[in-house]
């Protein structure tokens, strides 16, 4: 599995309460922070508004990309 190292900023006590759920569950931050990170992408594809901004933002970026390679 390839892996890429994301630095995240938060306040303090957030991060106290992020590091508590983590203890509770008996889990990494890391892993508790996947699960969350997990949950919002799939949450996100069964939205149909979110869906369609994606599909124009592939729209923009393709007409952006092509006018490079010109």
């Amino acid at each position: 599995m390839s892996v890429k190292t994301v630095t995240l900023r938060m306040p303090r006590e957030k991060a106290a309460e992020l590091e508590a759920v983590a203890r509770a569950d008996e889990r990494s931050v890391n892993q508790t922070m996947l699960e969350a990170i997990d949950k919002l992408i799939a949450e996100r594809r069964k939205d149909k508004d979110f869906r369609a901004r994606v599909r124009e933002t592939i729209e923009r970026d393709r007409e952006i990309l092509e006018g490079l390679a010109r």
